[in-house]
């Protein structure tokens, strides 16, 4: 469905979730990412630390802009948990597309669906920039709405992957998986105390307290996506202290990426994915990459959406 709401004398398309998820091939995304991380550390993207503004019922409205030579775009997503017991999704939410240069609106794509995939292809970028070779095997922790995404992902850039996710609640996880096969084929669930053996992990739960802390070990990386505020907390000081650390926007991290905050790393010492682009680690050490996202992230997905639509 699609609506045209008028702003002025130019009228701008609305793309639902359906249509925003086609504007978003998943091999475009994660080059047009490789694209923005420079950008953003090169102040080619400006793109200011998010703004968290209340909502009733324990809810908040984050707001983040990012501008470009090329486009401007503006992500509004309203974050409600207590939507969960009237059966309605957690996360509403849009970006708005503009031309950087005249200000002119282009089209608005839906929030969820692209935060859901430009987080999950970070995720990926980092499988493609922090390992020696194509992942065999990755560790899910977390069977929400961004495994689902990240399994997408996986499915389209490492197909022949094993994957592995690992919930709260093993029954609940096993539906999940259950769900998801028809996404990927080689999918299954796993309990906390008999967590696999594999090449890569995942974390993308909203935790307070560490769901992955195990002694660090060179060949396998550690991503963690679901802390996103000081409190909470995926990874601990026992994986992190034998680490080699990146981050995927190392200003915002020092604010929001409580695995790092609680661990009191060195910050000096938290290298940018960007730079890992730039000269490729040679990884004799493990890794730990923490994504806290940036509206950068929105914009490299809005250029794929812009190409997409012919602009």
């Amino acid at each position: 469905m699609k609506c045209t709401p008028d702003f002025g004398t130019k009228s701008v398309i609305v793309y639902n979730q359906a249509q925003t998820a086609k504007l978003l091939d998943w091999h475009s995304l994660v080059d047009a990412l490789k694209i923005a991380s420079r950008e953003l550390i090169s102040g080619e993207i400006l793109s200011p630390e998010r703004m968290v503004v209340p909502l009733p019922n324990n809810g908040v409205l984050l707001s983040m802009p990012a501008v470009a030579a090329d486009i401007a775009t503006h992500k509004l997503v309203n974050v409600q948990p207590a939507n969960k017991r009237n059966g309605l999704p957690t996360i509403h939410g849009q970006v708005s597309v503009f031309n950087a240069q005249s200000g002119e609106p282009r089209f608005i794509l839906d929030g969820p669906e692209v935060t859901g995939r430009r987080t999950a292809a970070v995720s990926m970028l980092a499988l493609e920039t922090f390992m020696n070779r194509t992942p065999e095997s990755i560790l899910i922790i977390g069977a929400g709405t961004q495994a689902a995404y990240h399994i997408k992902a996986i499915n389209a850039l490492y197909p022949d992957a094993k994957v592995w996710v690992c919930g709260i609640d093993y029954d609940e996880t096993s539906i999940f998986c259950e769900a998801n096969k028809t996404t990927h084929h080689n999918l299954e669930a796993c309990a906390a105390n008999k967590m696999p053996d594999t090449s890569s992990v995942i974390t993308l739960t909203t935790s307070n307290v560490a769901v992955y802390n195990e002694r660090a070990r060179t060949g396998k990386l550690i991503i963690g996506v679901g802390a996103f505020t000081p409190q909470m907390c995926e990874i601990g000081k026992i994986t992190l202290a034998g680490s080699d650390l990146y981050a995927d926007d190392p200003v915002g991290a020092r604010h929001e990426a409580g695995d790092y905050i609680q661990a009191d790393v060195v910050w000096e010492k938290v290298r940018s994915l960007a730079s890992a682009l730039d000269v490729p680690p040679v990884l004799d050490r493990p890794v730990v990459f923490k994504s806290v996202g940036t509206g950068a992230w929105d914009l490299a997905a809005c250029r794929v959406a812009n190409a997409a639509l012919g602009f």
